[in-house]
């Protein structure tokens, strides 16, 4: 690998932040600086901080990073939970982003894992 944009986690990551954009347009425009700046935050924390940790010296370093990526998966995801219960979003809407939150989820925890018994 020579760069964190040769990683499988990172690409899904930048799909993920595209449908996220599209997903925030459908907010309604009282959630323009409240819910949709906090799930754009997320959504652009996981790519960021995957691809900071691949270009950290350390083993350990680049696994809290990923630890940080993982975490924004679940802020995202409680996010869009949290727009189809108040129905801002159709599970139709939302599939892409959650089915892409679950794949990246477990791309990273196995990562984290591998790196963690190699460390």
């Amino acid at each position: 690998m020579n760069t964190c944009k040769d990683l499988i986690v990172w690409q899904k990551s930048m799909k993920l932040f595209v449908e996220v954009y599209k997903l925030v347009k459908l907010l309604p425009k009282e959630e323009t600086y409240a819910l949709s700046d906090q799930m754009r935050r997320a959504v652009v924390s996981i790519p960021s901080n995957i691809a900071e940790g691949f270009g950290r010296n350390s083993t350990r370093e680049y696994i809290q990073f990923l630890s940080i990526a993982r975490g924004s998966c679940f802020e995202l995801d409680t996010q869009i939970q949290g727009c189809l219960l108040i129905e801002y979003f159709t599970e139709k809407n939302a599939k892409v982003s959650l089915d892409l939150l679950d794949e990246i989820g477990r791309m990273l925890s196995a990562m984290i894992n591998k790196l963690k018994s190699n460390h």
